[in-house]
Order: C-alpha cells, then structure tokens, then sequence
C-alpha cells in the first residue's frame, strides 16, 4: 500500500550523529511519529500529545478488522484536539517500506511511538503468518526507518500476553518469559527481542511497554468490556469463556496514556527498557460482569464455555519498576472506569 497524507508539511533533516546529546537539553521541535493513530490506544495518545502543544504525525492503515467508522470517528475526535496544522495523517501500511520511507522523509519526526499492530490473542491462533508480518516485520521496519530518519527516541506497544500462565504473581519485568502461549504473545516477545539488538547496534533510546488489557472510551468493540456493554445496550445475553475465576489487570486508557509519554520522555535516561503499565488489581472475569451489571442497571444472561485455546488463567502487573522510573501511577478504580466507557457509548 502506498501512503496518502493529510495536512503534510516537512521540516529539516537531523542526522543521526548528535540526536541523543540534543536530549539532555530538552525535546526539538519536530514532530512525534504515532502509528496505529486512528486506533483505541493510538487516538488517545496522538490527543494527548496534540494537548502538550506537540505536532504530531499518525499513521493506520485502516485495517477492517472492526468498523472503519470507527477509526474514522477516532481520527475525527483527535484532529479537534488539534491546534492548526499540528497534526497530520498518513494513510499507509507500516509493513510497506517504501511508504515508511516517504512518511520519515516527509515529516522528519523527533521520535516514534509504535502502536500499529495486529491485535488480539484468539485471531492470531487462526492467522499466525499475518500476525508474524506485521507484528514483527513492520516493527523491523519502523525501526529500520527511524534509525534512517535519525530520530532520537523509539517507544512501542508490547502487551501481558508474553508473561503466559505465570505460576508467581505480580508479574515483574525480570520473569521468563520465553514460553508464550499464543503466536499473539510470539510477535509481541519477538518485537522486545528485536528492539533489544536494535539498540545494542544503533543506541537509539527503545521502550517497550507492556499494556495490561486496556479499556476505556474508544475501546476496540471485539474486546470483553466493549462487548459486554453492547449486549448489555441491546439487553441480549453474553458468552463467559470458563467458570468466570481467570481474571485480568484491566488499565484505563487514561492511565496507559500516561504510562505511554512518561516513556518517551524519559526512555533516553535508561537506552533499552521494558515497563509493564497496567493497575496492579486484577478483576476476576466473574467480577467484571457484575461490574458491569451495576454500571448499566441491566441483568445480563450469562451463557457459559469452555476456556479458549491460547489465554491465560491471569494478568497481574508489577509496577514497581514502572513507578520508580516512570512515576506511574494509576488513579482510575476499575468500576469508575467502566461508568466512563458506558457514559461515553452512551453519548453521555
């Protein structure tokens, strides 16, 4: 796919000799380079940077894994965040080299925060070979780019998926995790591993964050909490995968939104750092719907299933490393969290 961009404008060259002694006396001018940006996670970020005064340059190819309107009301939402001609839309696919190419040498971004991905554990057990592609080659690429384009930072999505069934809990940093369980989490160890020898050869700054089951306002509607509250909307029944005891650290996107800039500020104190962000309170998939229970004031028909191949029994993060050098510290209680996706799919 080519890349088709939105508002361009370009701005002058930084090589990459001296990019990472221009950071100790602050941040440039130049943009900052988000994919997945008409995405959940992407959209929330990409706002949050417009709202810091910072220009900013998306990147989606608008997958149709889920509703296009959906990313286009995305994209819509964070352009009216957007100061005049701070932010600027490419339409391309992170997997096509060449139209990566057009977009660093287009926009010259200060850094890259890499959020493009195939999603979800369930899918990737049906399409490994799509997932390998664009988990891992176009990560390799926005690397490969980014070094090319002399940027001074590079920070990406990871998920909890690599800790697999862990038998200790929380899960810190430190744990194997070697044994993924599904070739979602593959790709995403895959991606820490090959952003490791990235900056072993180039020291280009890299951060790779582990997001712990993200929900909140924009959330991808294939995900529990979306689906939930759409059937419950709808008052029609929902599928509990198991006896409703696996539980997961879900994390407002509020919270992972700040995880995400606190890393790209800081990543250039550390070289190569993995943060787990997530809220260090696991809910059990059992509690989850009662929650949402309470919040929509519906009754919810529960059909039951067996476990799904591929996910795990729990998340739990350890946030001991991420609030010690991130300062990350997540505020919203889960049920406050779930008020706020329902008010706002509600249009409240």
């Amino acid at each position: 796919m080519g890349w088709r961009g939105h508002r361009g404008r370009t701005g002058d060259p930084l090589p990459l000799g001296g990019v990472f002694e221009r950071q100790q006396s602050g941040m440039s001018d130049r943009p900052i380079l988000v994919t997945g940006a008409a995405g959940f996670i992407g959209s929330h970020v990409a706002g949050a940077l417009l709202a810091r005064g910072r220009q900013v340059v998306g990147v989606d190819n608008f997958d149709g894994y889920y509703d296009l309107d959906i990313k286009q009301r995305n994209v819509r939402e964070t352009m009216a965040r957007a100061a005049n001609d701070a932010y600027h839309l490419a339409e391309a696919d992170i997997c096509d080299a060449d139209a990566m190419r057009r977009v660093f040498e287009s926009h010259k971004p200060e850094g890259v925060i890499h959020l493009a991905a195939k999603a979800g554990v369930r899918p990737s057990i049906a399409d490994p070979v799509g997932y390998a592609r664009v988990n891992v080659m176009g990560t390799s690429i926005m690397l490969e780019e980014a070094r090319r384009g002399g940027c001074a930072r590079f920070v990406m999505a990871s998920s909890s998926s690599v800790y697999g069934n862990q038998t200790s809990a929380p899960f810190s940093e430190e744990l194997d995790v070697s044994a993924p369980i599904s070739p979602y989490a593959a790709t995403k160890r895959s991606c820490e591993m090959i952003g490791h020898a990235h900056w072993h050869l180039t020291r280009m700054p890299t951060a790779c964050l582990r997001f712990f089951t993200v929900y909140g306002p924009r959330q991808r509607p294939d995900l529990a909490i979306s689906l939930f509250l759409n059937k419950a909307a709808k008052n029609d029944p929902i599928v509990m995968f198991g006896d409703g005891a696996s539980s997961r650290d879900y994390t407002f996107i509020d919270d992972i939104v700040r995880g995400v800039v606190a890393a790209y500020d800081r990543i250039d104190r550390h070289g190569f750092r993995i943060w787990n962000l997530g809220s260090s309170g696991p809910v059990t998939l059992r509690d989850m719907i009662a929650t949402i229970q309470r919040v929509t004031g519906r009754e919810l028909a529960v059909q039951a299933r067996p476990m799904q191949p591929g996910d795990v029994e729990r998340t739990y993060a350890d946030l001991t490393r991420s609030t010690a050098e991130l300062g990350f510290r997540p505020t919203t209680p889960f049920a406050e969290g779930v008020a706020a996706q329902w008010a706002w799919m509600r249009g409240g």
